[in-house]
This record gives structure tokens, C-alpha cells and sequence, in this order.
């Protein structure tokens, strides 16, 4: 890109003038991303099919967001997403694929194990995180990868999980869908630099145990205070404690912004030191 080693460092992490989708944007991490986004200059499109959520969002992040709502797994709803951000702002420089999650029905259990999940349960999983993430990237995509005449490369930053590199217990499928995350992350990120050099790069990043509304029962009990399981983690966690949506930000601005032009096809972990450690 012509002109970005001149940039100043202040230069290099703004997203001034960019525009970014934020899939899922309702949810505590995609909500905490959207923000972080829009404080760094950008105008954010916060996507979510929950339109009261959606608002609620919108107006807490305040001038620089608008909503769009649409489910990820809806092409003709995405597609008219994506028209409402040309019309609106005339570019798109981010996409961020927050959308995804677990759901309870494919989770085991002491009294039920993987062989009694249903396979409904299992489909809903991969069609949320995988498929979900396949048709913003299809459908918002040509829109990214249009030429432009700044120093700015655009971006796709997917959410995977560390379920995706590990056996974590009870989330088989969740685990699953979010290992074909990565490989698609990489995957893509070869393809579209191949077809476009450094213009559109392709990057993820990989949440350690972040407390959020769907686990928040597995990891707190009522009073705040740590579950068994909650425990486990802490404890296998260097860096002592659970994460929160906010310690993802930098990573995601990181990748958003020209200052990673060089960087695509890596899932970064944001873990206390998780994935790291071998427990012993």
C-alpha cells in the first residue's frame, strides 16, 4: 500500500473514516467490538435480529453506530444490510463475525452424553457460528474487496474460541464449529490475498473464557461468585481470572487498522495465557 510507511503510529491504529459491520453486534462481545470500533473513528453498523437489543445498543454507543437488522443465516437480509451501509456511507472497511454462541440442546450433561445430542441441536450450532459467518463473508465481501484510493486495507476479523483447539467438556459441537471457523479464517485469508494482495486480509481472534449472557450460569453463580467449573478455569488460567469483552478490543482494533496490513490468516488467542499452559 502505497504511502502506509509514512503514516504516524497515531495513523496507523485510527479507523477515522472506515466503516464497519459488526455481526451479532447486540451480544456483550460483539456490543464491547462495535463500540471499541466506533471510538476509534469508524461509523459501525451494529447487526443483530433482536431489534429491541439492537437499540439499546445503538443508542448506548451513540453518534457513530446505526442498526441493521438481519439474522446471519438469512442471505436476502444480509443483502439488504449490506445495501443500507452503501447507501448510507458509500464504502465498507470492517467486517467483524460475532455472531455465533451455543446451544443448550447440544451441550452434555452428567445424565446425557454425546451420543444422545440431537442432531437438530448439533445443525443449529454449526449453522449459527459456521454458516453464519460464511454468508456475511459472502454476501459483504465484494463490497470489502472494491478498490480504494487510501492506505487503509480492509478487513474481516472472525470470533473463533479456544473450544476450537482444545477438548473442552460438554461443547462438542460448539468446539467443531468453531475449529472450521479457523480453518476458514485461513483458508480465506490465502484466497482473497492471492486475488488482491494486502487490500482485504482475513484474520481471528480467539476469546479465552470471556463472561458473557449464554455462560454466564456455567461460569458465576447467583451471588457473582465462581462455579465449580468457573474454578477449573480460573485455576488453568495464568493469568488468574476470567476474561471480559473489553480485554478483546485492542487485538480487534489492531487487526482492524492499516497498522497489521501485513498480517492475514492468523487466529490470535486473548486468553490470560490459557492456550499456553500445560497445567503443570
Amino acid at each position: 500500500m502505497p504511502g502506509c510507511r509514512s503514516l504516524s503510529t497515531a495513523d496507523l491504529f485510527s479507523l477515522e473514516g472506515r466503516v464497519a459491520v459488526v455481526t451479532g453486534g447486540s451480544g456483550a462481545l460483539g456490543s464491547a467490538m462495535a463500540a471499541a470500533l466506533a471510538e476509534a473513528g469508524a461509523a459501525v453498523g451494529v447487526l443483530a435480529r433482536d431489534r429491541a437489543r439492537l437499540d439499546e445498543t445503538v443508542a448506548q454507543i451513540g453518534g457513530r453506530a446505526f442498526g441493521l437488522e438481519a439474522d446471519v443465516l438469512d442471505r436476502g437480509a444480509l443483502e439488504r444490510a449490506r445495501d443500507s451501509v452503501l447507501e448510507r456511507r458509500g464504502r465498507l472497511d470492517v467486517l467483524v463475525n460475532a455472531a455465533g454462541g451455543n446451544v443448550p440442546e447440544a451441550t452434555t450433561s452428567p445424565d446425557e452424553s454425546f451420543f444422545d445430542l440431537p442432531a437438530s441441536a448439533l445443525d443449529a450450532v454449526w449453522a449459527l457460528n459456521l454458516q453464519g459467518t460464511v454468508l456475511a463473508c459472502q454476501v459483504f465481501g465484494p463490497a470489502l474487496a472494491a478498490e480504494v484510493d487510501d492506505t487503509g486495507s480492509r478487513a474481516i476479523v472472525n470470533v473463533s474460541s479456544l473450544a476450537a483447539g482444545s477438548a473442552l467438556t460438554r461443547v462438542a459441537g460448539y468446539g467443531a464449529a468453531k475449529a472450521a471457523i479457523e480453518n476458514l479464517t485461513r483458508w480465506l485469508a490465502v484466497d482473497l490475498a492471492q486475488r488482491y494482495g494486502d487490500r482485504l486480509r482475513v484474520n481471528a481472534i480467539a476469546p479465552g473464557f470471556v463472561v458473557g449472557a449464554q455462560n454466564r450460569a456455567l461460569l458465576l453463580d447467583a451471588d457473582g461468585g465462581l462455579t465449580e467449573r468457573g474454578r477449573t478455569i480460573v485455576a488453568r488460567t495464568p493469568a488468574g481470572r476470567l476474561g471480559e469483552p473489553a480485554d478483546l478490543v485492542t487485538t480487534l482494533l489492531w487487526l482492524c487498522s492499516p497498522a497489521s496490513r501485513f498480517v492475514t490468516g492468523v487466529v490470535v488467542p486473548v486468553d490470560g495465557g490459557f492456550s499456553a499452559w500445560s497445567g503443570v
